[in-house]
């Protein structure tokens, strides 16, 4: 029985092996096609892909912080996300009941209109709303969900090349 037959279910094989190469490559162009429906999307509501992005994550009222970390990125990027959100009249800035220093950003009715559109719209041009049925999208969620919950090797904890095994032994002298 080789080693590959023996290995565990579930754990990575870094040997360069096809299967893996195909999901790589597939999931790349996966990614590119969803980027590129995004912008296509957001550019029929004249607004950036980042705009978009905030209008599908803004759901009742939330601090500006909050909607930064639910786009995954930093709160100063935030400020030109709701000034475009606030042009458009899809958004607007309140403050916060409990902290008058913090800002909310809340949704108009423009702009829950809008994220209604836009919700029905994904939904239409998504690659698994047209090509999975219910139950294969719910193995797709489930998959997605395990690979993300996974506490695989990350890009911290890339194996030390050679170079980096000198610079180290130079360190400790």
């Amino acid at each position: 029985m080789s080693t590959d037959a023996r290995e565990e279910p579930g754990t990575a094989r870094a040997n360069g092996q096809p299967l893996n190469r195909e999901i790589l490559d597939s999931f790349g162009a996966l990614v590119k096609q969803l980027a590129a429906t995004g912008q296509s999307i957001a550019a029929s509501y004249r607004v950036a892909p980042s705009d978009l992005l905030a209008l599908v994550k803004l759901d009742g009222v939330l601090t500006m912080k909050e909607l930064a970390q639910r786009m995954g990125c930093d709160a100063s990027f935030v400020t030109a996300v709701a000034d475009a959100l606030e042009r458009h009249g899809l958004a607007k800035r309140e403050p916060s009941q409990r902290d008058r220093r913090v800002k909310n950003l809340v949704l108009t009715q423009e702009g829950i209109t809008a994220k209604e559109r836009l919700m029905h719209e994904l939904a239409e041009r998504m690659p698994w709303c047209n090509a999975l049925d219910e139950t294969e999208r719910e193995c797709f969620l489930m998959l997605l969900k395990k690979m993300l919950s996974s506490h695989g090797p990350s890009a911290d904890s890339a194996p030390e090349t050679a170079s980096d095994s000198r610079d180290a032994t130079v360190r400790s002298e």
